[in-house]
């Protein structure tokens, strides 16, 4: 099916409701898609990617894969009790022994 060109033909904002001419009037685009409306530049609001749930996979991993958790045996605990070294600080009078 054919149209007419329409070169002068005037068309009215969706959203101010002012008459520009109908070329200058913008499909308006959400989640990628016209929602059929035409508005003036001054009333376009471009698609933002923030309203494009779902379209893009974020993976945010919380869990290791294989963990080996402690399991308390006395090999680990010597290894953690000969490591480890006293913290010690002043602070005015009093001294702070961790």
């Amino acid at each position: 099916m054919s149209y007419a060109k329409g070169s002068k033909a005037l068309g009215e904002c969706d959203r101010c409701g002012f008459t520009y001419k109908l070329a200058e009037l913008k499909y308006e685009v959400e989640n990628e898609t016209r929602n059929g409306l035409r508005v003036c530049d001054s009333c376009l609001d471009p698609d933002h990617p923030q309203f494009q749930l779902g379209r893009d996979v974020v993976a945010d991993p919380e869990a290791l894969f294989d963990p080996r958790p402690d399991q308390g045996n006395f090999t680990s605990l010597f290894t953690v009790a000969i490591h480890t070294q006293p913290i010690e600080g002043k602070i005015g009078n009093v001294k702070v022994v961790l």
